[in-house]
Protein backbone atom coordinates (compact mmCIF):
# COMPACT_ATOMS: atom_id res chain seq x y z
CA UNK A 1 0.00 0.00 0.00
CA UNK A 2 1.38 3.35 -1.06
CA UNK A 3 1.36 6.03 1.63
CA UNK A 4 0.85 9.65 0.71
CA UNK A 5 0.49 12.83 2.71
CA UNK A 6 -3.06 13.16 1.42
CA UNK A 7 -5.25 10.21 2.29
CA UNK A 8 -7.74 9.65 -0.56
CA UNK A 9 -10.21 8.32 2.01
CA UNK A 10 -10.39 11.81 3.53
CA UNK A 11 -12.35 13.04 0.51
CA UNK A 12 -15.30 10.97 1.71
CA UNK A 13 -15.06 12.79 5.06
CA UNK A 14 -15.44 16.24 3.52
CA UNK A 15 -19.05 16.52 4.65
CA UNK A 16 -17.93 16.20 8.25
CA UNK A 17 -16.49 19.72 8.23
CA UNK A 18 -19.94 20.85 9.38
CA UNK A 19 -19.37 19.11 12.72
CA UNK A 20 -17.10 21.86 14.04
CA UNK A 21 -18.94 24.77 12.44
CA UNK A 22 -22.40 23.64 11.43
CA UNK A 23 -23.78 26.97 10.23
CA UNK A 24 -20.80 27.90 8.06
CA UNK A 25 -20.32 24.35 6.80
CA UNK A 26 -23.96 24.10 5.77
CA UNK A 27 -23.83 27.48 4.06
CA UNK A 28 -20.74 26.40 2.14
CA UNK A 29 -22.34 23.17 0.95
CA UNK A 30 -25.52 25.00 -0.03
CA UNK A 31 -23.46 27.48 -2.07
CA UNK A 32 -21.29 24.71 -3.54
CA UNK A 33 -24.37 22.77 -4.63
CA UNK A 34 -25.93 25.83 -6.27
CA UNK A 35 -22.74 26.66 -8.16
CA UNK A 36 -22.68 23.24 -9.82
CA UNK A 37 -26.35 23.20 -10.85
CA UNK A 38 -27.22 23.55 -14.52
CA UNK A 39 -27.25 27.20 -15.52
CA UNK A 40 -25.74 29.26 -18.30
CA UNK A 41 -23.02 26.61 -18.18
CA UNK A 42 -23.87 22.93 -18.20
CA UNK A 43 -22.90 20.73 -15.26
CA UNK A 44 -20.49 19.02 -17.66
CA UNK A 45 -18.78 22.32 -18.52
CA UNK A 46 -18.58 23.26 -14.84
CA UNK A 47 -17.02 19.90 -14.05
CA UNK A 48 -14.33 20.49 -16.67
CA UNK A 49 -13.64 23.98 -15.30
CA UNK A 50 -13.47 22.55 -11.78
CA UNK A 51 -10.95 19.95 -12.93
CA UNK A 52 -8.71 22.62 -14.46
CA UNK A 53 -8.95 24.85 -11.37
CA UNK A 54 -8.25 21.82 -9.16
CA UNK A 55 -4.89 21.46 -10.85
CA UNK A 56 -4.08 25.18 -10.64
CA UNK A 57 -4.79 25.26 -6.88
CA UNK A 58 -3.03 21.90 -6.39
CA UNK A 59 -5.92 20.12 -4.66
CA UNK A 60 -5.44 16.34 -4.93
CA UNK A 61 -8.89 15.69 -3.46
CA UNK A 62 -10.50 17.94 -6.05
CA UNK A 63 -8.49 16.36 -8.86
CA UNK A 64 -9.74 12.92 -7.80
CA UNK A 65 -13.32 14.13 -7.40
CA UNK A 66 -13.55 16.00 -10.70
CA UNK A 67 -11.71 13.36 -12.69
CA UNK A 68 -14.33 10.88 -11.50
CA UNK A 69 -17.16 13.38 -12.06
CA UNK A 70 -15.87 14.15 -15.54
CA UNK A 71 -15.74 10.47 -16.46
CA UNK A 72 -19.33 10.09 -15.28
CA UNK A 73 -20.32 13.06 -17.45
CA UNK A 74 -18.62 11.66 -20.54
CA UNK A 75 -15.65 14.00 -20.56
CA UNK A 76 -12.83 12.39 -22.51
CA UNK A 77 -9.23 12.11 -21.35
CA UNK A 78 -8.25 14.46 -24.18
CA UNK A 79 -10.74 17.10 -23.02
CA UNK A 80 -9.52 16.71 -19.44
CA UNK A 81 -5.87 17.14 -20.43
CA UNK A 82 -6.67 20.12 -22.63
CA UNK A 83 -8.46 21.73 -19.68
CA UNK A 84 -5.44 21.05 -17.46
CA UNK A 85 -3.19 22.72 -20.05
CA UNK A 86 -5.53 25.72 -20.23
CA UNK A 87 -5.31 26.08 -16.45
CA UNK A 88 -1.54 25.67 -16.54
CA UNK A 89 -1.23 28.33 -19.25
CA UNK A 90 -3.22 30.82 -17.18
CA UNK A 91 -1.19 30.03 -14.06
CA UNK A 92 2.06 30.41 -16.00
CA UNK A 93 0.93 33.68 -17.53
CA UNK A 94 -0.13 35.01 -14.15
CA UNK A 95 3.28 34.16 -12.75
CA UNK A 96 5.15 35.71 -15.68
CA UNK A 97 3.08 38.91 -15.80
CA UNK A 98 4.21 39.56 -12.23
CA UNK A 99 7.65 39.84 -13.77
CA UNK A 100 6.57 43.30 -14.97
CA UNK A 101 6.23 44.32 -11.32
CA UNK A 102 9.76 43.06 -10.66
CA UNK A 103 11.06 44.90 -13.75
CA UNK A 104 9.37 48.14 -12.65
CA UNK A 105 10.79 47.83 -9.14
CA UNK A 106 14.27 47.01 -10.46
CA UNK A 107 14.22 50.01 -12.81
CA UNK A 108 13.08 52.31 -10.02
CA UNK A 109 15.70 51.09 -7.54
CA UNK A 110 18.59 51.03 -10.01
CA UNK A 111 18.21 54.64 -11.16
Amino acid sequence: MQKTYYDPADLRKFGSITEWSEELGNKFFEYYGKVFEEGALSAREKSLIALAVSHVVHCPYCIDAYTKDGLQRGITKEEMMEAVHAGAAIQSGATLVHGVQMMNKYNKLSM
